[in-house]
């Protein structure tokens, strides 16, 4: 195991990844460390969308707009197993939003990314189904357009996998102590459990997130010359509030928007908030008045009011924004911004702001700045790159799991979705030469088999039931109590 790489990455959420993706396709020798668990802070507690960002365009953010949709169509091709289409449903409240309004800024997100894979907005009638019943009677009218669906934590730990299979070297809980700076590189000092490792790199990309100041104080002694806005997101998961496949998104008063999502087949998401955070990093949750906030704005479209009652479970994380002197938490940036340091010595470039959907093109740019002053030899390549899993021929997804469905008749269809959507074509690497339930080992509950849980450890980095059950899947929100603890104790056992 070498000791000396081209670039150290630090910070394992969705930009960090994505940076040492990019970064070892193109030859670089590569580490990424994350003191946690992959996407265990903001990257996996996103709204979960791949968008444009339809809001984006009333604070004239077009140049963000656009890629973000450029890239929707991109991600869509190389992922299609943990990204899907959706189609969301906005009513029109008439003392919000004008209806011209609503219908000018569709018709513009319809157009400004270029030619489009997904179908375009239209008018709908809420009065029949399946919207009857369900919305508000007040509600008559609105608008449905397309945008999609992303599994996030899978997307980063995917991701990783990907950067590690070209040559990365991935290290979890691990955590970047030191960083000594010198005109030839940084010298860093890497802690994981109790205990410590030294490494060389010709540069460092902080991309830490919430943490991107505390980093460059490591490194610079001071924070970077950007400002950062610490802005808290947090969402609720319901009983299931209504059929069918497609969201709404809900207009309010205070000129947010909130999205109800299908999600997990039994369950609605309901978010987002922001509200400036000033807390502890390492323990974010969600706070009562965003629970009471969320419960209102849901309860002003559904006929049925959604009341704390209702709630499954809860998530919060902080978005680490650019500050750009916004007046409204809301209207903050949410485009990329870096901050290149290179006049003391080696260079270490700290990465703000960003957003899931626009992750591979900042990556991209990320090696650009880098390039002026490393020397990069290689093109960008990503954009035609399935992610693992994602070599679906055509990304029909429907197809690829029918056939699946002829390969392994003996599984559950419930089981057999949730592996495909979740692994894509690296399903049969966990299902193997099982020809029945029992071959894949001792049943943990549910869906859940050991055969999987072995995988998770050697190919994804899960350290433990909650890498498991909250971010390489959702089961904890399907499986019993007994079951998740018969998870925690298979991992005790391999200690």
């Amino acid at each position: 195991m070498s000791d000396s790489f081209d670039l150290l990455v630090v910070g394992g959420g969705i930009n960090g990844a994505g940076i040492a993706r990019d970064a070892a396709g193109r030859g670089l020798k590569v580490l990424l460390v994350e003191k946690n668990d992959l996407a265990s802070h903001t990257s996996s507690a996103s709204t979960k969308l791949v968008h444009g960002g339809l809001r984006y365009l009333e604070n004239y953010e077009f140049r963000l707009v656009a890629e973000s949709l450029r890239e929707r169509e991109v991600l869509l091709r190389n992922a299609p197993h943990i990204i899907w289409p959706l189609r969301f449903v906005m009513p029109h409240e008439p003392t919000m939003r004008p209806k011209w309004m609503l219908r000018i800024g569709l018709a513009l997100y319809d157009r400004i990314g270029g030619k489009m894979s997904l179908p375009r907005s239209k008018g709908v009638d809420l009065t029949a189904a399946p919207h009857r019943g369900v919305l508000d009677e007040r509600l008559t009218a609105g608008f449905e357009y397309s945008d999609c669906w992303v599994e996030d934590s899978r997307l980063v730990v995917l991701t990783a996998k990907d950067a590690e299979e070209r040559g990365a070297e991935v290290l979890v809980r691990t955590e970047c102590t030191e960083l000594e700076r010198s005109d030839e590189g940084w010298a860093a000092t890497l802690l994981s459990g109790n205990s410590t490792r030294t490494v060389t790199a010709r540069a460092v990309v902080n991309a830490a997130g919430p943490f991107v100041d505390k980093l460059a104080k490591i490194a610079l002694g001071q924070g970077t010359p950007a400002h950062l806005r610490l802005v808290k997101g947090s969402h609720i998961i319901v009983s299931r509030r209504f059929p069918g496949e497609h969201s709404y998104i809900f207009q309010q008063p205070d000129g947010r928007i909130v999205f109800a999502i299908p999600y997990e087949r039994d369950y609605t998401l309901i978010g987002t908030t922001d509200l400036l955070y000033e807390g502890d990093l390492d323990h974010v949750e969600i706070a009562p008045e965003e629970i009471a906030y969320l419960c209102e704005a849901a309860s002003r479209y559904f006929a049925s009011p959604v009341t704390e009652t209702d709630i499954a479970s809860t998530y919060a994380g902080v978005r680490p924004l650019y500050e750009d002197n916004a007046t409204n938490n809301s209207t903050v940036t949410r485009d990329y911004v870096f901050e290149l340091e290179a006049d003391g010595g080696a260079p270490i470039l700290s990465v703000y702001g960003g957003k899931i959907t626009t992750y591979r093109k900042l990556a991209e740019h990320a090696l650009e700045k880098l390039g002026k002053v490393l020397p990069i030899e290689g093109e960008a390549w990503t954009a035609d790159a399935p992610l693992p899993g994602g070599d679906i021929p055509q990304a029909d997804f429907a197809h690829f799991l029918f056939q699946a469905s002829a390969r392994y008749p003996w599984m559950p269809p419930e089981m057999l979705r949730r592996l495909g959507r979740a692994y894509g074509t690296r399903m049969h690497r966990i299902i193997g030469e099982a020809t029945d339930l029992a071959g894949l080992g001792r049943h943990l509950g549910g869906t859940l088999y050991e055969a999987e849980l072995r995988y998770l450890v050697e190919e994804e980095y899960a350290r433990s039931a909650d890498d498991v059950l909250w971010r390489r899947s959702k089961l904890g929100l399907h499986l019993p109590a007994e079951a998740q603890e018969s998870v925690a104790e298979w991992f005790s056992a391999q200690d």
